[in-house]
C-alpha cells in the first residue's frame, strides 16, 4: 500500500512539476508578443527570464518539495520553459 502511495506522490510531483513548466512558457511566449516589437527585439527574452525565475516559486505553490530538485530537474523545467516560450511566441509571430 505505502508502495502504491509513493509512485502516486512521484507522479503527481512530476505532472505538477510539467505542467508548470510548461504553463509557464506559453505565458512568458504571450507576453514576448505583446512586449516585442519581432523576432529581433530582445525584449522579448525578458519574460521567458522571469518564467525560469518563477518557476521554483510557483512549483513550491503546489507543494512540490523543490529542495530535492537535481540538477536534471533544474535543467528539464528550464528546457521545458524555454521550448513552450520558443514555439508559442514562434507561433504568435507568425500569425501577426
Amino acid at each position: 500500500m505505502t508502495e502504491t502511495l509513493d509512485k502516486q506522490a512521484a507522479h503527481r510531483r512530476g505532472v505538477t512539476v510539467t505542467t508548470v513548466a510548461c504553463l509557464s512558457g506559453v505565458a512568458a511566449g504571450v507576453v514576448s508578443n505583446v512586449v516585442a516589437a519581432g523576432a529581433t527585439d530582445q525584449v522579448g527574452v525578458v519574460p521567458l527570464l522571469a518564467a525560469l525565475a518563477l518557476n521554483l516559486g510557483a512549483v513550491r505553490l503546489f507543494g512540490v518539495d523543490v529542495e530535492g530538485f537535481s540538477t536534471k530537474d533544474h535543467l528539464y523545467t528550464a528546457f521545458m520553459t524555454f521550448c513552450l516560450w520558443f514555439v508559442s511566441w514562434g507561433i504568435l509571430l507568425s500569425t501577426a
